[in-house]
């Protein structure tokens, strides 16, 4: 017998429900504010339009990038609220933040307002690059715990997009705008809030699932289409820079974006449809009425006691469990991380931020300098995706631990810099590469050793404290010995032509000296970085060794008992 059309329409409009309210519809919903939470690598496509307009020299607008560092990576704040909120007032502060932010600099831009004062942009710069970590707290942690088996694949697709958000955003704009810097800020302050507003109630934490065969094959799906996106940026970014698109161009390639965007959509709806289709065909049984005796009421009188809050700080559970805040703070594996993340992420920051001054040194032109600039974000985001499939296989084929696939990304990350300190004809170009690559390869290796080894009820503030030691790494290679020995080498050519400083406006070094020291001294710190982490690496062997997974699974108690004899280690 034929369905009605008013029966019809209520069995899609429950299917859509169903998709909507799906751990792959979340995924997608993921996606796609992480393809919008990268507005802080815009800043040096706008930042000349500040400068500009407002009047700042370059040791001003300096101090508005330091700020804006250290409010993309202060996350500790979207962490501690993540604990004790749901998510959806997780993304919808982000939401805010990014909107009032971003918006406050471009009416500022645009002579909406008068002129702020320095503080007054800094205070809205920081406060927009802070946002997004609410959408990281919000999109990523909550994904990792819907799929905790791929963690490791997670995070490198999911930070994979924010490395792409850059050039996603850069070809809307142009579409939309044309080339406008100004009405750039203008969409970094509204897309990405209206995107976290519009999927506010479909990231949520939901019922854990066994991964299977099936589900791990798409996300190979998903990964094939985020590299096909990544090379077609690429493309478009250098046929941009060698011949003139028009505002149809630009739509062509917005288009094209957009439809490899959607992908993870069409894999939402399929898969829920099979969902849907198995429970149709599923026989309805009778209820079955089972009686359960309540459990003996226990009198806790140790309650009367009380438990001071930093009784157990120093009481570690087993690598793996569930750490507090404080226990995994004062954990010596994590003391470990942090310093291996301020050396090698601080060095790694202070060369994606110096690099088009370091091509300007060199001799480069602009169009080739930007082209650089292209090339390491597109490598950051192989980084990223390749550390996490890597990475996730290697370990659980081989009990590769992790630790060490991070301790050997530090050690090509050195490469890129010794490029940089003792440059050759086109040498830049691989330094860009490898830097890009290294750069990108971190992130995703560092967050997903913190939710391996001190578990995921805290992740969401633990993996924030994790990124904490990149400002740090970064205010001090870069502000502190970067910059001062640049001014040094520049003072001294000065010098040289018999000029003083205030001869100049601008002080410019020029030559392969003005960053050589500098990236000798990223060298060396990066290597002291990766060879800190084999101790890491010798403490958690046995950890690694075993199936750290298991507690995710369906295992009998025996089996899981069995197994926790094996993996379970007491941190020394």
């Amino acid at each position: 017998m034929a369905e009605s059309p008013s029966a019809s329409a209520v069995r899609s409009l429950r299917f859509a429900v169903q998709v909507i309210k799906g751990r792959w519809f979340s995924l997608f919903a993921s996606f796609l504010i992480m393809a919008g939470a990268g507005a802080t690598y815009l800043f040096g496509t706008y930042s000349p339009e500040i400068k500009a307009t407002l009047g700042y020299d370059q040791t001003t607008l300096n101090l508005m990038g330091f700020f804006k560092d250290l409010g993309a990576n202060v996350g500790v704040l979207s962490g501690l609220i993540a604990e004790v909120t749901p998510t959806w007032f997780v993304l919808l502060i982000g939401a805010a933040m990014n909107f009032i932010g971003y918006f406050m600099i471009w009416v500022a831009v645009t002579g909406r307002i008068s002129r702020p004062r320095v503080w007054q942009m800094c205070l809205y710069i920081c406060i927009g690059a802070n946002s997004q970590n609410f959408a990281n707290t919000g999109a990523l942690v909550t994904s990792v715990m819907n799929f905790p088996e791929s963690r490791g694949i997670m995070l490198g697709l999911l930070k994979g997009y924010v490395g792409l958000s850059g050039a996603i955003m850069t070809q809307i704009y142009l579409a939309v705008y044309g080339n406008d810097s100004k009405s750039l800020i203008l969409l970094i302050a509204w897309l990405p809030a209206s995107l976290s507003v519009i999927f506010v109630y479909t990231i949520r934490k939901m019922e854990v699932r066994r991964q299977t065969a099936a589900e791990l094959k798409l996300f190979f799906q998903i990964l094939y289409v985020s590299v096909v996106m990544a090379l077609f940026l690429l493309v478009i970014t250098i046929a941009e820079k060698v011949v003139k698109f028009y505002k149809a161009g630009y739509a062509v390639s917005v288009t094209v974006v957009c439809g490899l965007l959607l992908y993870p959509l069409l894999i939402s709806i399929r898969e829920e449809s099979k969902i849907w289709n198995q429970k149709s065909e599923e026989p309805v049984t009778p209820a079955q009425i089972t009686v359960e005796t309540p459990p003996a009421v226990v009198i806790e009188s140790e309650k009367s006691g009380g438990t001071p809050w930093y009784a157990d700080v120093f009481n570690k559970p087993n690598r793996g469990e569930d750490y507090t805040i404080l226990q995994a703070l004062t954990s010596a594996d994590m003391l470990i991380l942090f310093f291996a993340s301020f050396c090698g992420l601080g060095s790694s920051l202070t060369a994606v931020d110096n690099l088009g001054q370091i091509g300007q040194s060199l001799g480069y032109p602009k169009k080739t300098i930007s082209t650089f600039l292209s090339i390491l974000s597109i490598w950051n985001f192989f980084g990223r995706i390749f550390s996490g499939f890597v990475s996730e296989s290697l370990l659980s084929n081989y009990k590769v631990p992790r630790p060490l696939m991070l301790s050997l990304v530090l050690g090509i990350s050195c490469i890129g810099l010794l490029l940089v300190a003792f440059p050759f004809r086109g040498s830049l170009y691989v330094a860009s590469v490898i830097i890009g690559f290294s750069f990108g390869a971190q992130l995703p290796l560092l967050f997903a050793i913190i939710s391996e080894l001190f578990g995921l009820k805290y992740y969401a503030t633990l993996f924030n404290c994790g990124q904490i030691a990149s400002p740090l790494g970064s205010y001090i290679f870069n502000v502190r010995i970067a910059g001062r020995l640049y001014d040094q080498e520049a003072l001294k050519q000065l010098a040289a032509k018999g000029l003083t400083r205030s001869a100049v406006k601008e002080l410019t070094c020029i030559g392969k000296a003005c960053y050589r020291l500098p990236f000798i001294i990223l060298t060396a710190a990066t290597l002291v970085g990766s060879l800190s982490l084999l101790v890491l690496v010798a403490r958690t062997r046995k950890f690694y060794s075993g199936d750290i997974y298991k507690k995710f699974k369906g295992r009998s108690d025996s089996e899981t008992a069995a197994a926790a004899e094996m993996t379970t280690e007491k941190p020394s």
